[in-house]
């Protein structure tokens, strides 16, 4: 009788054992998709608000958590999500991690559920955003926009001590822009809903995006904009969209280069940052 009952209780155990841990993986699975997720960075892009070999913190209830519709995330189509309502949007100078949104050769809005970056947000839809000698400026923000030193240390830099390929901006192939690091803009940040004035001049900014909401191709044929066969003049956005920096601004691959972020590329803002030495925040 003694050893029966010894069997069911190892039985039990054994059990009980195995229900905790699923338990414990359901518990986990939920808190990393609806409340935080952390991660660790591995680039100096952010530096010195966050170094290599940093952990993050990124709380997803700020903005509120995003929720797969289809979990095919084939390059080739668009991503289905919804969000579920958070405490508030996001604001000039959060910190958010994000899937990086183009894929190779940057000429196409592309999600890859892996591949997240962490930079600043300086524009909001329907923002203005524009630098002048190396300082961020924003039409709808007043105050200090990123991480100021490392704006006076490239203010002072000469263009010609800056490399070309840390020089150039988004576009990279827009006919006739002047645009730099130093001096760039304005550019109109896409909002849901704005109508935009398209032209030869400046189709190159919002190709992308564009490309993106309709499927389609836009291309400039004779001086005329063509949405596949279709003249366009004008262009209403469906989604909203955000313009990132990297604290580090002399080497920070973000949207000076690669454009706009779309809005449910967005995993979070990041909440809490903490090293080897100190706890930021």
């Amino acid at each position: 009788m003694s050893r029966f009952h010894l069997t069911i209780s190892k039985s039990k155990l054994i059990l009980f054992l195995l229900l905790s841990e699923v338990i414990i993986l359901i518990f986990s699975i939920i808190i990393r998709v609806f409340v935080f997720d952390k991660f660790l960075v591995n680039t100096p892009s952010m530096y010195p608000t966050i170094c290599p070999k940093d952990k993050i913190f990124v709380n997803k209830l700020i903005f509120g958590p995003r929720i797969y519709k289809s979990f095919d995330f084939n390059s080739e189509k668009p991503l289905k999500s919804f969000r579920i309502k958070g405490f508030r949007g996001i604001r000039h100078n959060d910190i958010i991690v994000f899937n990086f949104p183009l894929d190779e050769p940057w000429n196409k809005i592309s999600f890859r559920i892996n591949h997240v970056y962490t930079k600043r947000c300086i524009g909001l839809p329907g923002d203005s955003i524009f630098i002048i000698n190396g300082f961020y400026k924003n039409n709808n923000y007043n105050d200090t926009l990123g991480y100021y030193s490392n704006q006076l240390l490239l203010s002072k830099t000469p263009i010609k001590n800056i490399p070309s390929s840390v020089l150039r901006t988004y576009p990279i192939n827009k006919k006739k822009s002047n645009w730099n690091i130093k001096n760039y803009g304005p550019l109109l940040i896409p909002k849901s809903g704005k109508i935009i004035i398209l032209d030869s001049n400046n189709y190159m900014l919002y190709k992308i995006p564009i490309e993106y909401e309709t499927n389609a191709s836009l291309k400039l044929v004779n001086n005329r904009l063509f949405l596949d066969e279709e003249l366009i003049e004008h262009y209403r956005f469906k989604n909203n969209y955000y313009f990132v920096v990297g604290d580090n601004i002399m080497h920070s691959s973000d949207s000076r280069y690669f454009g706009f972020v779309p809005e449910e590329f967005i995993v979070g803002v990041v909440w809490r940052i903490k090293n080897n030495i100190h706890q930021v925040f």
